[in-house]
């Protein structure tokens, strides 16, 4: 099995002010924020191995990070096993 997606990620108003007067967030900010829409694509593909295990592969391209412009492009590799009782 094949799967290909994108997403366009942004944040509120508040938000954004928030991260550009130097806070920060559990998994975003760095102090500066020069703003940006998020993208990400993402590709994967899995494999039977057998009759209950299976293999995926996964790779993501994320544009700005984090919604920052200066962040990034940021590449994750990903691979997950799946077994069946």
């Amino acid at each position: 099995m094949l799967g290909i997606a994108t997403v366009w990620n942004d944040i509120s108003p508040l938000h954004k002010t928030f991260l550009q007067n130097g806070g920060y967030g559990f998994i975003i900010g760095d102090g500066k924020l020069n703003k940006g829409l998020e993208n990400i694509f993402e590709t994967y593909y899995a494999a039977s191995v057998t009759s209950n295990f299976f293999l995926s592969f996964d790779y993501q391209l994320i544009i700005n990070p984090g919604y920052n412009r200066d962040r990034g492009p940021a590449s994750v590799f990903g691979v997950r096993a799946h077994i069946e009782w």
